[in-house]
């Protein structure tokens, strides 16, 4: 089964492609039509002056009939699309998973502590490895 990959950002609420030296992760989420029309890409609301997104909006909405929805509501029902290659066993699959972020500890390399961050986990279809898709730290 081969994952539809996105033709531009616009179709996208998430997208992310990392690389190390042993893994290789592409993620993709696609917006989703309106649960009330049906007839837009769900998006979050523009601001009236730029015509920009408002990145740091709560809320998720429709552009043709301007209905509403709570960030986490509308990101629970999402789904992330992940291709990868397996730091472990360098075999290349492709994933669907729902799109929700859980905290997952990790020690930093910097400061030699563990601490808390976001992130999706897949597993392996081969040998069950853990591969971690996180949120880009600040």
């Amino acid at each position: 089964m081969a994952l539809r990959e996105p033709e531009s950002m616009d179709e996208c609420v998430y997208f992310t492609n990392r690389a190390t030296e042993k893994c290789k992760v592409r993620a993709w989420v696609f917006r989703e039509q309106c649960p009330k029309c049906g007839k837009g890409l769900m998006g979050k609301p523009k601001d009236s002056k730029t015509g920009r997104a408002k990145i740091r909006a709560e809320e998720y909405e429709c552009p043709e009939c301007k209905y509403n929805v709570s960030k986490d509501e509308y990101e629970n029902t999402l789904t992330v699309n992940i291709q990868y290659t397996c730091p472990k066993c360098n075999s290349s699959d492709e994933i669907s998973a729902p799109f929700q972020w859980k905290k997952i500890q990790r020690l930093n390399e910097e400061t030699g502590k563990k601490q808390s961050i976001d992130s999706i986990r897949v597993l392996c279809s081969k040998c069950n490895e853990k591969i971690d898709v996180t949120k880009k730290m600040r």
